[in-house]
């Protein structure tokens, strides 16, 4: 019978802490992100953390690891939670889109964040991963004269950012029509997979090659460092996207060429302020847009931290 009694205070005493918990006043978003291997989702997923702890919000954040399936369960998981908000960065256009729609199902605000699915969020906050890739072609365009050939390396096959910056490039291409795209081919926003598949074009291509255009950093800099393996970089021109890091030294140090800023800090920041307006049943943007900006030699050191 004391056995029983102290297993039912114990009970008690539980349920009161998950309800101090609950009744904290804190609101709870879930974050499901595509990869925490990616510097530049890494930057995105701690500028949030600051910005939650800023507002006194509960973040609960997850690592899809690339797999629309596994980030499908992270929504479900959230909802069956009971979570204010949810902000997802897609793994994928397609196949991430029915997380969107179960939790829009669910009564549960959802934003996208960087990165776009077929199925409508309840709001978006990113960039236009259109103009990236314009930016950067035209950089090339203008180094090139507007004849030479080049190759790109795309990223992970089906990702709106993927879809979107080939989209611009080939916008590009198609007005400089003695720009020569001799090879396409995903690197999965991978540095060392994309050094890999660099390695093979200078295998396959040599000296023909005039111009690197990879979808991110990640991808550029595996790039640079296959061209500098062959003795190749002084002659070939290599423009990516992001300015991470280790991007903004190379562009410093002149091995990458140019880099395309996308601001981390602010689409981050930004995924949380409307999560949580959208939280409290405020009215907030439907599209929040943040501009690129193009990174060269000149201008690297505003960007540096």
């Amino acid at each position: 019978m004391k056995a029983l009694k102290l297993l039912f205070f114990a009970g008690l005493l539980a349920l009161n802490a998950c309800n101090s918990a609950e009744d904290d006043g804190k609101l709870v978003i879930g974050v499901t992100m595509l990869s925490m291997q990616n510097e530049f989702i890494v930057n995105v997923a701690d500028e949030m953390q600051k910005k939650a702890d800023e507002l006194g919000v509960k973040l609960i954040t997850v690592d899809a690891e690339r797999s629309a399936l596994k980030q499908m369960e992270q929504v479900e998981s959230f909802i069956a939670q009971g979570v204010d908000a949810i902000i997802l960065n897609p793994c994928e256009v397609e196949a991430s889109s029915p997380a969107v729609s179960r939790a829009i199902a669910a009564g549960i605000p959802i934003v996208n964040v960087n990165s776009e699915t077929t199925a409508k969020p309840t709001a978006f906050v990113g960039s236009n991963d259109v103009e990236s890739a314009r930016i950067a072609m035209n950089y090339l365009a203008e180094k090139m004269e507007g004849k030479g050939n080049l190759v790109m390396i795309h990223g992970f096959m089906g990702q709106a950012a993927q879809i979107q910056r080939e989209q611009g490039a080939k916008e590009i291409l198609k007005a400089h029509p003695e720009m020569k795209l001799m090879a396409e081919q995903t690197g999965e926003w991978d540095r060392s997979k994309s050094m890999d598949l660099m390695q093979n074009w200078i295998q396959s291509y040599g000296d023909k090659i005039d111009a690197v255009f990879a979808h991110n950093d990640e991808m550029g800099m595996g790039a640079v460092k296959a061209l500098e393996n062959a003795g190749m970089k002084d002659k070939v021109l290599v423009v990516s996207i992001d300015a991470i890091q280790d991007a903004l030294q190379a562009v410093k140090k002149g091995t990458l060429d140019a880099t395309v800023f996308q601001n981390a800090r602010e689409q981050g920041a930004a995924a949380v302020n409307t999560a949580v307006k959208l939280a409290q049943g405020q009215e907030t943007e439907k599209e929040v847009l943040i501009p690129f900006q193009l990174v060269v030699k000149e201008n690297v050191d505003d960007f540096l931290k």
